[in-house]
């Protein structure tokens, strides 16, 4: 079939301007789909087959589970427990709660998956402790918000999963290893950063532990971590499947809430299933009509016709991947980033392949570059929950932040040429 401009036109054309009258982004998408469904003369019917069979997939069902994991979490009173313990670990250094915030952002994220929890229960407390041991308000949000796309990265990561959907099916195991060394890479990349400022503004250190209020402190904080070690390390040795994992995980988190740390109430559970509800069905409208709206791209030839453009333009796997990782950071600044892995993965993912880029290595670099709009402005979540808590203007956190952004390119750039970063473990535990 040939290429259909006006049909083209018409599927993104009304998207975005849904979009610009502010209409939610899910009925924006089905209402698009349907639209250009309409104007191809294909049967309406297959706008609802195509929901349907977006959410007909084993995996998906990982989803509310680990949704559900981080909040218990959240609600559970692990967030402050992992802070502490990241305290013990590198307080003491020059700047030093600016670095237990990265440190305890880099565990949180391997319980919630979710960089916006990160922001939301971490932030709540860190960002003002910062404020009261004289750091700014702007590098207090800063600190938080890019430490926090750990939870993008270092597995249970949400949108891990989203990328194995959108991807026809990918190892969720192979996934979640592939993203610890990008994790941490962004973690000492920024604790480096962290450090330079610190040293050069006279940041000051924080409390010492003694050993018997430390070891106290990460037996406390290594009943929640346990809960990584379930996840991941029963995918890794077979004993259960993604969903598994992730049910399993949802009993051990309500095990720990409810009769260890004793942190949960009845009140709490109500607010840890309202929260998961809300979450899981702007999810599911997302897929479903992500589904439809992607279908329509390839029967559209979408992805056909931006292989070759790319490639008329250049076939060198250098300045193609170049081209992909300034799509998304432009794209990431302006869309949610669930949303894109879902749209893009089918159009991007088969020009990754063509100049030889694993699927694992490509879902990394999609990963790393789409967790930093949620860092920039207009549409970065993350960012603008950062500043609420702060009380700050985005203005002005943003010049304060573009040291961080480019701490944060730098990831990009080791992630994105230099495979073995997301491929080793992989290749070695998977």
């Amino acid at each position: 079939m040939a290429a259909d401009g006006l049909g083209i036109a018409l599927l993104l054309g009304s998207f975005v301007g849904l979009m610009l009258l502010r209409v939610p982004v899910a009925f924006a998408l089905g209402l698009a789909s349907l639209v250009t469904v309409f104007y191809l003369g294909l049967p309406p019917l297959m706008i609802a087959q195509r929901m349907v069979n977006g959410l007909n997939s084993f995996t998906f069902l990982a989803v509310p589970f680990f949704i559900l994991v981080g909040n218990l979490m959240t609600e559970g009173g692990i967030a402050d427990r992992l802070v502490r313990f990241a305290d013990v670990l590198v307080g003491r250094l020059k700047g030093g709660l600016a670095q237990s915030n990265i440190v305890a952002s880099t565990f949180f994220g391997g319980i919630s998956g979710s960089s916006l929890a990160d922001v939301a229960s971490i932030g709540s407390f860190l960002i003002p402790a910062m404020k009261k041991r004289g750091y700014s308000a702007e590098y207090a949000v800063g600190v938080t918000i890019t430490s926090s796309v750990q939870g993008v990265l270092i597995p249970p990561s949400q949108n891990m999963i989203y990328y194995a959907l959108a991807a026809g099916g990918l190892p969720i195991g192979q996934l979640f290893l592939a993203g610890y060394v990008p994790g941490f890479l962004l973690m000492a990349s920024l604790m480096l950063l962290c450090a330079v400022i610190a040293i050069r503004n006279d940041h000051p250190r924080g409390e010492t532990y003694g050993l018997k209020d430390g070891l106290r402190t990460a037996a406390q904080a290594a009943i929640g971590l346990f809960t990584i070690v379930i996840i991941i390390g029963g995918i890794v040795l077979g004993i259960f499947t993604a969903t598994e994992s992730a049910a399993v995980a949802v009993a051990y988190a309500l095990l720990v809430t409810v009769f260890v740390y004793r942190s949960l109430d009845r009140a709490g559970m109500m607010r840890v299933m309202s929260s998961t509800l809300r979450s899981l069905g702007m999810v599911v409208a997302i897929i479903m009509t992500s589904s439809a709206f992607g279908f329509l791209l390839s029967y559209l030839r979408v992805p056909v016709l931006l292989t070759e453009l790319i490639f008329s333009i250049s076939a060198n796997p250098i300045f193609v991947l170049l081209m992909i990782n300034v799509l998304l950071l432009v794209l990431g600044m302006l869309m949610d980033m669930g949303i894109l892995i879902l749209l893009l993965t089918p159009i991007l993912l088969p020009i990754a392949k063509t100049i030889g880029v694993d699927p694992i290595h490509f879902g990394m670099i999609m990963l790393v570059n789409l967790g930093m709009g949620l860092c920039t402005p207009p549409v970065g979540t993350s960012l603008i929950v950062g500043c609420a808590i702060a009380r700050t203007s985005i203005e002005r956190t943003v010049k304060t932040l573009l040291p961080f952004y480019l701490a944060m390119l730098v990831t990009l750039l080791l992630v994105t040429y230099v495979p073995a970063l997301s491929l080793t473990l992989p290749r070695w535990l998977g």
